[in-house]
C-alpha cells in the first residue's frame, strides 16, 4: 500500500523546518504548519503545528502514514523553546485575537499549564518534552516500521531519513539537512520560494475543521 502521508512530529525546535527543506528539495509536497482542508489534501509531508499535538488522530484519519519523530539534546532544546515562548505567549493567551485556535490548543496541550512562571522553568519544559516523548514511544511500540526517530545533529541522521522514505542515496544533498531558523529566527520557511511548498492557510484564513 502507497504511503498515505508523511508527518512529522517532533516538538518546535527540534529542525521541523530544515526536515521540511529536505523534502521540499527531494521533491515532496510539503507543508510547515496546516490550518486549512486544502493543506491537508494537497502537502504529501505536513510538521509543526498540529501534528506534533494531533499525530494520533492523524494516524486513525491517514492509514498506512510514515511518522517522524525529532529529538534535540536538551541543554540545547530548553533554551531555544523558551525563546520562542516568550515571544509567543502573549497571542497564545489573548482571548480577543492573537494567534489561530488550532495553535493555541496545540502549545495549550503540549505545555499545559501554560503560564509565565512555567515557561521560564527549564525542570517544565523538560517535562513537558519528555512527555511528548514517552507519549509517541508508547503509541508506536511494535510498529517500527512506521516510525523514523532521528536528531538531525547526528551525521547519519540525513541518510536514516532517505533509507526510512525508501529514497535512493544517489539523490541525497551534499552536506545533508541545511541548518535554517538559526538564533531564535522562526520565519525562515515563509522566505522560501518552492513550487512543492503548500502553504499553510488559505490567505491568512484558516478552517475550523482541518480533516474530514
Amino acid at each position: 500500500m502507497l504511503t498515505e502521508k508523511i508527518f512529522i512530529i517532533g516538538l518546535p525546535r527540534t529542525a521541523t523546518t530544515s526536515v521540511c527543506l529536505a523534502m521540499l528539495e527531494q521533491g515532496f509536497k510539503t507543508a510547515h504548519n496546516a490550518y486549512t482542508q486544502k493543506s491537508f489534501i494537497q502537502a504529501q509531508v505536513l510538521a509543526d503545528t498540529p501534528i506534533f499535538c494531533d499525530y494520533q488522530t492523524l494516524d486513525k484519519h491517514f492509514p498506512n502514514s510514515k511518522f517522524i519523530y525529532l529529538t534535540r539534546e536538551s541543554e540545547r532544546w530548553i533554551p531555544s523553546i523558551k525563546q520562542l515562548l516568550q515571544r509567543m505567549m502573549v497571542n497564545l493567551q489573548r482571548n480577543d485575537g492573537g494567534f489561530n485556535p488550532h495553535l493555541k490548543r496545540c502549545y495549550s496541550e503540549t505545555f499545559a499549564p501554560l503560564t509565565l512562571e512555567n515557561i521560564n522553568s527549564d525542570e517544565f519544559l523538560a517535562e513537558c518534552y519528555n512527555r511528548h516523548q514517552q507519549g509517541v514511544i508508547d503509541y508506536f511500540k511494535n510498529r517500527e516500521g512506521d516510525l523514523l526517530t532521528i536528531d538531525v545533529s547526528d551525521d547519519d541522521s540525513y541518510m536514516n531519513l532517505l533509507d526510512f522514505l525508501n529514497i535512493d542515496s544517489d539523490k541525497a544533498r551534499e552536506g545533508g539537512f541545511k541548518q535554517i531558523n538559526i538564533g531564535g529566527k522562526v520565519r525562515a520557511w515563509q522566505h522560501l520560494n518552492n513550487d512543492f511548498k503548500v502553504e499553510s492557510t488559505n490567505k491568512g484564513r484558516i478552517d475550523k475543521i482541518l480533516y474530514s
